[in-house]
């Protein structure tokens, strides 16, 4: 049986994270990277293909990797999926901000419409697992736009037909963007003084590569349902 990780957001600071681990892991034969464009990232494991999240219902898999492959080198795969000898688990790390994004209507459709298609998407080619990077504070009844939109696909990822839904909710993310985010990096400072003072524990800022490590992690459990990762928990994880 064929082991499949199919991943969306793989450009992000999660999301590029979890590229690595996945190749770094032996948890999977195959890693399929889902995209509006190809990443700069070569691996004997990694399949990408490009496509439209406002039109992901209408793709056929099988047909993305054919396109590409002039050597037959994606045949097992496709063999694989087609006769549904494979297991295979999604990741999400798509994200952006309203300033990336242009407005909120476009931070909606990618951080919620997006990420729902993708969910919906691979539920129907046969993925077990879905696993959701959101944020802390995550609610569907807040006045925060941001925590608002976090929080409501959350609330519609829940009734899809995974097995295990896997939502992990990180503080303040670490690492090297490759974008400044001003706002970000100030609230960095604070919550690592806020912090490192014992207060407000669980708003402690959490490296990328703590949250990839915790969704593999989970990944790897034989278990079932929804779970909730807190960012505390996936610290606990590191220790």
């Amino acid at each position: 049986m064929m082991r499949i990780a199919i991943i969306s957001g793989g450009t992000g600071l999660v999301g590029t994270q979890l590229l690595h681990q996945l190749f770094k892991q032996d948890q999977y034969d195959q890693v399929i990277a889902v995209g509006r464009r190809e990443l700069t990232l070569k691996h004997h494991k990694l399949v990408q293909i490009q496509v439209d999240f406002n039109q992901l219902y209408a793709v056929r898999l099988d047909e993305k990797l054919r396109e590409k492959d002039m050597g037959g080198l994606n045949h097992p795969l496709i063999k694989a999926l087609n006769s549904g000898d494979f297991m295979m688990h999604a990741y999400c790390a798509l994200g952006t901000t309203i300033k990336q994004a242009g407005s909120k209507e476009n931070f909606y459709k990618i951080d919620h419409d997006y990420v729902l298609n993708f969910a919906r998407w691979t539920a129907q080619l046969g993925a077990t697992k879905f696993l959701y990077v959101s944020a802390i504070g995550a609610d569907a009844g807040s006045s925060i736009f941001y925590n608002k939109v976090k929080g409501e696909i959350e609330r519609d990822l829940k009734p899809l037909a995974f097995d295990y839904i896997g939502i992990f909710q990180p503080s303040v993310l670490l690492g090297n963007r490759k974008e400044a985010r001003v706002g970000e990096d100030v609230g960095k400072v604070v919550m690592k003084a806020v912090t490192s003072l014992g207060i407000y524990k669980k708003y402690k800022p959490i490296h990328d590569y703590q949250v990839a490590k915790a969704m593999l992690y989970h990944a790897a459990k034989d278990k079932k349902g929804i779970e909730t990762i807190s960012s505390k928990e996936m610290h606990q994880l590191s220790l």
